[in-house]
């Protein structure tokens, strides 16, 4: 790790006036400054700033540095964020990772954390060398020449799922922009992950009211049960009446370089009823665009197998 300097202020404002690296739970951050994928100069330490709160009601307002382990036991989540949180990391890292830093944390792409080997991601228009090489964690969906690294949040999928937003702040003001929106497919410049602009922080995540999302879920198929990265993911609420289908949310993660909304798959489900059969139906088009690799080719069925078992999982006893 290289040498830097870190302040600590205690307010937005002074954090907002301090140039320099935003640091919460650090369990990204210091891992890739550890290794000198990340080397910044000035670390803003923003621990004490008053981001902090969960409140329930008209929708979800998550302050950016609540703990993930917090959220995930707050009774008024929807139980797909709280799965999805419950099936990131281990306890102890859950116990520090905000909602901020999960929802900024680089990927897991192993070229890109390793700096002896080029990295479009890290170094652009160095290569990427995982369209050719060891491939088999990357993505069939959003990839471009450039980069086809995963995304690794599994807390952003389940909220993209929701339509979620974050409120973002600078010196100069603040907005607010649908989480969907926020992150960016690679294209021609995969060194840019998201919408973030210099100098602004993440200090809210807002959640829109949905009740029908108390029948949600997140299921996650990985390598092995706990502390892993998802091969795939899929977050899903389903509103459903009479054994039908009224209105549905999906968004997979794993499989693609941002998480993945699938409208097609939503439309599908929709009127439909919540049968075996009607849920292959709408899988079917879920892998629609991907693009495989040589190594990861078995992501294209895997991803509508995993589909099928979350709408299952909701529905067991309805049908």
């Amino acid at each position: 790790m290289r040498p830097f300097e870190l302040t600590e202020p205690a307010t937005v404002e002074a954090a907002l006036a301090s140039p320099g690296t935003f640091l919460a739970g650090g369990t990204t951050l210091v891992d890739l400054m550890k290794i000198n994928v990340l080397t910044p100069r000035h670390v803003v330490d923003i621990n004490e700033l008053p981001l902090r709160g969960i409140h329930a009601g008209d929708g979800l307002r998550i302050g950016a540095l609540e703990r993930m382990s917090d959220i995930a036991e707050h009774p008024g989540v929807y139980p797909v964020i709280s799965r999805a949180l419950l099936l990131s990391a281990s306890q102890q890292l859950r116990n520090m990772a905000s909602i901020g830093g999960n929802l900024l944390q680089r990927t897991r792409c192993t070229y890109f954390r390793d700096v002896a080997m080029p990295c479009n991601k890290r170094e652009p228009g160095s290569g990427c060398p995982a369209i050719s090489g060891a491939n088999r964690m990357h993505a069939v969906l959003g990839t471009s020449e450039s980069c086809v690294a995963t995304h690794a949040s599994d807390l952003a999928v389940a909220l993209v799922a929701l339509d979620a937003e974050v409120r973002l702040v600078s010196a100069a003001g603040g907005r607010t922009i649908k989480l969907a929106d926020f992150y960016r497919p690679p294209g021609e410049a995969p060194e840019v992950d998201n919408d973030l602009r210099p100098g602004e922080l993440i200090t809210e995540v807002l959640v829109p009211r949905l009740d029908w999302a108390s029948r949600s879920t997140y299921v996650k198929v990985r390598d092995r049960q706990s502390y892993e990265f998802a091969l795939c993911s899929a977050a899903v609420a389903l509103d459903v009446q009479d054994s039908h289908i009224i209105d549905a949310r999906v968004a997979v993660g794993g499989v693609a370089t941002v998480p993945w909304r699938l409208a097609a798959v939503e439309a599908a489900l929709r009127g439909a009823p919540a049968t075996l059969a009607s849920f292959e139906a709408a899988a079917s088009v879920a892998a629609d665009g991907a693009r495989p690799l040589s190594g990861n080719g078995f992501k294209v069925p895997l991803l509508k197998r995993t589909v099928v078992r979350a709408l299952l999982e909701l529905t067991e006893g309805s049908r």
